[in-house]
């Protein structure tokens, strides 16, 4: 073990004059999501010199809209896609190892409500195991009746016949492309939030740098990048469209997006640390239900969407579906008036060649690289677990096509991010309400600040505000109640209550 880093400071104007000082980097990453810092993370990891810019916030799109899982994909399986499968378990035990304080095991239990139900699901949870081999987090196995209401309080008794109990994993996203865009910037590299992609600069045709404009002072400027990469997931087309429209050429896109909406309800729902798995709704999609930061999440929905819009809204349907379906297997029910928090995030699925006639369950979650005449590389698709695959081939991409030089550097599976670099043991469960333990070995450097005792809500102290400002790239009050606390994801109406209070305490730091 070695003692954590002593956190780099985020003064805003020394980040804007480091990334405007630095000449020619050697890759310029627009997009500060899981595939954009993950990418600037590898690069870094590898002695490459990169920027980062993202036009809001870190996360502040689809990063931070997830379910909360890191997982293997159990559908998947269902759709036969074993190298995904596989993949994404191999990925699920590197990102529990490397951010034990923001990603934790997690029981997953099925009721079943069908004698054959038990013996099938059983069987394919135990290739689900198979498939994970040494990097399993526990055995799948047959919960009797009485262990089945045991370990779900609530379930709907009428009809149970026994469950299957297996494993997962859960985790805090936005703090996670956190924790990567500070380990990024301890390896050298520039990352700003808040810092737009204006247009794409050429030279004889090919790409040479980026303009970039700062979105609180709308001063821009230039940046000279080797090769540039275009990572903003579902908003990956309007970027390829800016390199189009200054080479004049058209373009196809690469997305498709949907989108999936959460709902979050009191635990008193699901007063238990196992997540609740349906595999086959009323419509043939999963339902979960996931203990997290002391709240129940209920999701997901797949509604295919025309455009991306940052701020997308739930439709009414979305919503009554997740409260219909989970009346549906729980004794005591939610209502429209038990939900206190939800969240719409956009799914960028790789649009297909032809017509998807399944809908957007169809369409594969696996990630595509692609490279424009004028040498713009974008990758899309994918998903959060696998964030660290999808870094890894996009540099491997610019290797082959000779953007950057080839260079093998350490292996990220083997980096511990902010908050993990101790290598301490973690004994606060997720599904607990949220507190210090985010901060993993950073809490001593929290609790030094002004404040460390004056709470403003559970999970949410002074301190912990100053320390989004001075240490975690913060500017604004969403950032905090969003992103660097989770509480606007889990109390709506008591987020609001603090903004102004947030808000003044920014204002002095």
């Amino acid at each position: 073990m070695s003692d954590p880093a002593t956190p780099r400071l985020t003064t805003r104007s020394a980040l804007l004059a480091e990334s405007q000082g630095e000449g020619t980097y050697d890759l310029a990453i627009i997009g500060g999501g899981a595939t954009g810092l993950g990418i600037a993370l590898d690069a870094a990891a590898k002695g490459f010199k990169v920027a980062l810019f993202e036009a809001h916030d870190f996360a502040k799109g689809t990063s931070s809209r997830s379910t909360k899982l890191v997982h293997g994909g159990v559908r998947y399986l269902a759709q036969g896609d074993i190298p995904l499968v596989r993949e994404a378990l191999h990925e699920r035990a590197t990102l529990l190892r490397n951010a034990a304080h923001l990603a934790q095991p997690l029981a997953f239990v099925m009721p079943c409500y069908h004698a054959w139900q038990i013996p099938f699901y059983w069987t394919g949870l135990k290739l689900y195991d198979a498939l994970a081999g040494r990097h399993g987090l526990g055995a799948a196995k047959v919960l009797s009746l009485a262990n089945t209401q045991k370990a779900l309080p609530n379930v709907l008794a009428s009809g149970l016949k026994g469950a299957i109990q297996y494993w997962d994993g859960q985790f805090d996203d936005a703090r996670l492309a956190l924790a990567l865009a500070r380990t990024a910037a301890q390896l050298g590299a520039h990352v700003l939030n808040y810092c737009r992609v204006t247009e794409i600069l050429h030279e004889a045709g090919l790409v040479s740098g980026l303009s970039v404009q700062d979105q609180e002072t709308q001063k821009t400027w230039c940046v000279r990048a080797k090769c540039v990469i275009n990572a903003t997931g579902v908003w990956v087309d309007s970027v390829r469209e800016l390199d189009d429209q200054s080479a004049q050429r058209s373009t196809q896109p690469m997305v498709a997006p949907s989108q999936g909406v959460h709902v979050v309800i009191d635990r008193h729902f699901m007063p238990t640390e196992c997540a609740l798995i349906i595999p086959k709704t009323s419509d043939g999609r999963v339902l979960f239900a996931v203990p997290w930061l002391g709240k129940v999440i209920l999701g997901t929905t797949d509604t295919a969407v025309a455009h991306a819009t940052l701020e997308p809204r739930p439709l009414k349907e979305e919503i009554d579906f997740l409260l219909r379906e989970a009346a549906a297997h729980l004794q005591r029910s939610p209502h429209r008036s038990d939900v206190q928090s939800l969240w719409v995030g956009l799914r960028p699925l790789v649009k297909p060649v032809g017509e998807v006639k399944h809908g957007t369950k169809a369409i594969s979650r696996e990630h595509t690289i692609l490279m424009s005449p004028s040498n713009l590389v974008s990758v899309t698709g994918g998903k959060w677990t696998t964030y660290r695959v999808m870094a890894k081939d996009t540099l491997a991409y610019c290797f082959e096509h000779g953007l950057l030089p080839t260079r093998q550097g350490p292996d990220t599976a083997h980096l511990a991010l902010v908050g993990h670099q101790s290598g301490g043991p973690v004994t606060h469960s997720m599904a607990q309400a949220p507190g210090l333990a985010a901060y993993g070995d950073e809490q001593p450097f929290v609790q030094a600040f002004t404040g460390a005792q004056h709470w403003l809500a559970p999970g949410l102290s002074e301190a912990m505000v100053r320390f989004a400002a001075q240490h975690e790239y913060a500017r604004t009050v969403e950032d905090v109640l969003a992103r660097r606390s989770r509480l606007l994801f889990l109390d709506a109406k008591l987020a609001e209550s603090l903004a102004e209070k947030v808000g003044h305490i920014l204002q002095t730091q």
